[in-house]
C-alpha cells in the first residue's frame, strides 16, 4: 500500500502536463514550471514534499538517488522557483526585475563553485571536475539552476521566452514557430475555448430579438 506521501506524489505527477518546450535544455525553466496551475483552481506542485523535490533533482542529475533531502531543502528550491518565475515574467513583459530576485540568483550562483576545477588523481593524474560535496547537494543544485537562469535571461533564447497562452496555465516555454502553448493539452483547451466562444456568439446572434420596423403609409387624400 502507498504511503500518504507516495500517494500525493503519484497524483501530482499524473495531473501535471508533460515538459514544456525548453525545459529539457534549461533546468531553470523546468524549476519555474514545477508548480502548475490546473483547471478548477487546483495546483500540482512537483516540489511539494522533500521526497518529490529529491525526485525532481535526481531526474535532472542534480542530486544522487537517496540523498535524504529535508523539508528545509525543499523550501530552498521552492523559494528559488518563485524568484526565477519573477525574473522570467519581467523579461517577457519587458519590465524591470525585482532587485530581490536578481540578488537571489547571484547569491545562489556564488554560494558554491560551479566551474570545473583542476584535480590531480594519484593514479589517473590531472583531470577537471565540478566539486559536488555530499554535504552541499542542494546548494550545488541551486547554483547550477541559478547559473542556467542567468544564461536563459541573457542569451539568444531569451527572445523566445513566452508564457503559455491557455489560461489558467501558468507555465513558461521557449517558442518554436508560432506555437504559444506549453503542451498539446493546453493547445486543445485553448482551441476548445475559442470554438465554444464562436458557438456562443452565433447562438446569441440567432436568438437576439429582431428590430421592429415601422412602415410609414401615405395619408389618405382629403
Amino acid at each position: 500500500m502507498r504511503s500518504m506521501e507516495e500517494f500525493v506524489s503519484f497524483v501530482t505527477e499524473e495531473a501535471a502536463p508533460p515538459s514544456a518546450p525548453g525545459e529539457d535544455e534549461h533546468p531553470a525553466l523546468a524549476l519555474a514550471n514545477s508548480a502548475v496551475a490546473l483547471p478548477g483552481g487546483h495546483m500540482a506542485d512537483l516540489l511539494g514534499t522533500p521526497a518529490q523535490a529529491e525526485q525532481w533533482l535526481t531526474r535532472r542529475d542534480l542530486a544522487p538517488a537517496d540523498a535524504g533531502l529535508a523539508e528545509v531543502c525543499a523550501t530552498q528550491l521552492r523559494s528559488l522557483r518563485e524568484q526565477v518565475r519573477s525574473l522570467l515574467a519581467s523579461r517577457i513583459a519587458g519590465q524591470p526585475a525585482l532587485p530581490a530576485a536578481v540578488t537571489a540568483i547571484n547569491d545562489a550562483m556564488t554560494r558554491v563553485p560551479t566551474a570545473s576545477l583542476l584535480l590531480w588523481d594519484e593514479k589517473a593524474g590531472p583531470c577537471r571536475a565540478t566539486p559536488h560535496p555530499t554535504t552541499a547537494i542542494v546548494e550545488h543544485a541551486l547554483a547550477v539552476i541559478a547559473a542556467d537562469a542567468a544564461d536563459l535571461l541573457t542569451a539568444a533564447d531569451a527572445a523566445r521566452l513566452t508564457a503559455c497562452a491557455s489560461p489558467p496555465c501558468n507555465r513558461f516555454l521557449l517558442k518554436r514557430g508560432r506555437r504559444q502553448w506549453c503542451s498539446t493539452r493546453c493547445g486543445d483547451r485553448a482551441r476548445a475555448a475559442r470554438a465554444y466562444a464562436r458557438r456562443t456568439a452565433t447562438t446569441d446572434d440567432a436568438t437576439s430579438p429582431t428590430q421592429q420596423v415601422t412602415v410609414h403609409r401615405p395619408a389618405p387624400d382629403a
